[in-house]
């Protein structure tokens, strides 16, 4: 009988689509590490990609309805209908919600994603910054020295916020959903305690910098004096010694 193999294929469509609800969009689903929410975008691309192929298999069950019903009796139209309309009304809502919740996930992910590349970066700042001051621990030399050391320094440390708010925004998306928020919260208070912790020694290395140049500046201003007043010293004993004059003649400073 026609009504019953059409009622048939009806059923088993009927069956799919709620397993599907149930498999993919029912369920609480639960994401604390990164390889549950790469499995979890997979899976649904997958189940959006059978939903998706399974067009043709609601298009020839609504082609042998329609074929049916143009030619049976006007009493075994409505029911048949009816079931029908269910059927696409229920496919195309779980199609509409599985494209929706893959988006979803995928924006996700994309959010990991670009939430792990700014705290590399950052990372990677930091350590240009620890290096740095590894740098300048003990650094010696003149004033003049020192000063490059101080300028590089504060060249590096005029580093950019974007980059520390992305963090803070794409952890504040993330964790309000729940997603991996308890490896984020580490991830982010680990970096924060860092970046405090480089910042205070950098303000700390700045001052001493500050200090040693100033230090250098006098020391520098010091030699400069003796060196004058060796300069004088020498020229007089120079004119000394050209007039043949006796040491005992002289000044005491002189002799």
């Amino acid at each position: 009988d026609k009504t019953v193999s059409l009622r048939k294929d009806l059923s088993e469509m009927h069956e799919w689509i709620t397993q599907a609800e149930e498999e993919y969009l029912e369920r609480d689903f639960e994401y604390k590490t990164p390889d549950e929410l790469q499995k979890a975008v997979e899976e649904l691309k997958r189940a959006k990609e059978e939903a998706n192929q399974k067009e043709v298999k609601v298009k020839l069950i609504t082609d042998s309805v329609n074929n049916f019903i143009a030619k049976a009796p006007p009493a075994a139209h409505e029911a048949l209908k009816k079931e029908l309309d269910v059927l696409i009304t229920s496919y195309q809502r779980l199609c509409s919600r599985l494209n929706g919740k893959c988006k979803t996930l995928e924006e996700v992910w994309a959010c990991w994603r670009e939430l792990l590349s700014y705290l590399n970066a950052e990372n990677k700042w930091l350590n240009e910054i620890e290096l740095k001051l590894k740098a300048t621990e003990n650094i010696q030399g003149g004033a003049e020295e020192i000063s490059e050391s101080l300028d590089s320094l504060e060249r590096l440390m005029r580093h950019p916020e974007d980059n520390r708010n992305q963090i803070r925004e794409l952890a504040q998306t993330l964790t309000d959903g729940g997603i991996l928020d308890e490896l984020i919260n580490e991830k982010l208070e680990k970096f924060n305690t860092r970046w405090e912790e480089l910042q205070q020694e950098a303000v700390r290395r700045q001052k001493s910098l500050e200090q040693s140049i100033q230090s250098a500046q006098e020391t520098d201003k010091t030699l400069r004096l003796i060196q004058e007043s060796l300069a004088v010293i020498d020229k007089q004993l120079t004119a000394y010694i050209a007039d043949r004059a006796d040491a005992a003649q002289l000044p005491q400073e002189a002799q």
